[in-house]
């Protein structure tokens, strides 16, 4: 199982008390989110970002990543991709948060695309939730009926927000409905958010609203003032 690692910012007070972990879309790498961390700052002074590019050269993308190869002609790719790249996130996380002296619920996951499908499935398997999954324009990949992998029943389970562009051409708005249904059937709570006119990315509006997610899940007050 090869480490992955990626670009970084540390937290602007000097002294972390939460990580972010961003997690890319398919093709491209750590560097396509980390700049997000560089604008969080103001809400989250103590947070330290990462974005690590995912494990694999993508084919579709020579430059890019890829979490998993996707074809989308398998209906059930997404699902075997999620399991098999798990163990690798679940390691770097793993070593992430024993380098803070952190357990789980300083942990937030942030997931564009095939990132938040991974955040997801991943974030919902950890042995404590983490305090906040944040998806951008993904979805929640269900498993076949005989899957064995089944999410963690927490006792209390992760705050989540799905944000989703409403004229997204890669993965249909219809999919943060049917993801949020199906993480409430799993007792998983979810907000949602929906960005008028948007395609398959992220808008000013979602980057706060997401930003203001993270800081209430961990308890920390922001001031916003007026322009």
């Amino acid at each position: 199982m090869a480490a992955i690692d990626g670009p970084r910012v540390q937290a602007r007070s000097g002294k972390p008390k939460q990580l972010v972990v961003f997690l890319h879309g398919y093709g491209a790498d750590g560097a396509d989110l980390i700049e997000i961390g560089r604008q969080w700052r103001a809400f989250l002074p103590d947070a330290d970002f990462v974005a690590p590019h995912a494990p694999d050269r993508c084919a579709a993308s020579p430059t890019g990543r890829q979490w998993f190869p996707l074809t989308m002609r398998d209906p059930e790719e997404r699902w075997r991709g999620c399991v098999a790249a798990r163990p690798t996130l679940d390691a770097f996380l793993d070593d992430e948060l024993a380098k803070r002296g952190f357990d789980d619920r300083a942990l937030a996951l942030v997931g564009f695309s095939q990132g938040t499908m991974m955040a997801l499935h991943t974030g919902l398997r950890r042995k404590r939730a983490p305090r906040a999954i944040l998806g951008y324009s993904g979805v929640y990949v269900l498993g076949p009926a005989q899957a064995d992998e089944a999410p963690l029943a927490y006792e209390k389970p992760p705050a989540v927000l799905l944000a989703h562009g409403e004229e997204d051409e890669m993965i249909p708005v219809e999919a943060l409905l049917m993801s949020a249904n199906a993480l409430a059937d799993s007792g998983v709570p979810t907000q949602w958010h929906l960005s008028a006119r948007l395609g398959h990315g992220i808008d000013e509006t979602g980057l706060i609203h997401g930003a203001l997610f993270l800081a209430q899940s961990f308890g920390v007050a922001v001031e916003l003032r007026r322009r």
